[in-house]
């Protein structure tokens, strides 16, 4: 038998699974996605959890019960695959993911001082989400622009060679 030690970012995650409000889930669209772009095909899990994930911006436990039913892998397994990789939220996310590069290059231009000012902009540290639910704030170890350090990519935006002093300016272009 095997067992899984839960971390604490896991810890959190499965204390905010249980105190979670009622998320209205529509069906209907769990099945547009995963009967009609994935086939409902269990090969698929992963491409379907972030496809879930792009919808609701984290992974609301009714929809991975649902899912469960829907291609017959058991809850425990998918709940295994949704804690295993990072990129992966069972708590509710900002609409903003504001992700901070802290690898080597953009560590040594600066990153942290970076990171410490957008804590303070939006008073949240790293790991949380601001109480409007606009962002949450991420770090992470590279996100393969080196040459642009220190980094800081808000969805699918990037902010290259960006400063403590522009930390305002870039967040306030989102909503």
């Amino acid at each position: 038998m095997r067992f899984n030690h839960l971390g604490e970012q896991q810890m959190s995650e499965a204390n905010a699974l249980q105190s979670e409000p009622a998320e209205q889930i529509e069906y209907l669209e769990l099945d547009e996605i995963i009967d009609n772009e994935f086939n409902n095909d269990p090969e698929n899990l992963i491409m379907i959890l972030q496809a879930i994930q792009r919808h609701y911006n984290y992974l609301p436990k009714p929809t991975l019960t649902y899912l469960s039913a829907k291609i017959g892998i058991p809850y425990s397994k998918i709940y295994e695959v949704a804690t295993f990789y990072s990129t992966f939220s069972l708590a509710p996310r900002g609409r903003n993911i504001v992700s901070i590069c802290l690898g080597t290059a953009c560590h040594v231009r600066g990153g942290q001082r970076v990171r410490e000012r957008i804590e303070e902009s939006l008073d949240i540290c790293d790991g949380q989400t601001t109480e409007d639910n606009r962002f949450t704030l991420e770090s992470v170890r590279c996100i393969g622009c080196c040459s642009l350090g220190p980094v800081v990519k808000i969805n699918e935006d990037m902010h290259g060679r960006i400063t403590t002093d522009e930390v305002e300016k870039v967040l306030d272009q989102y909503e």
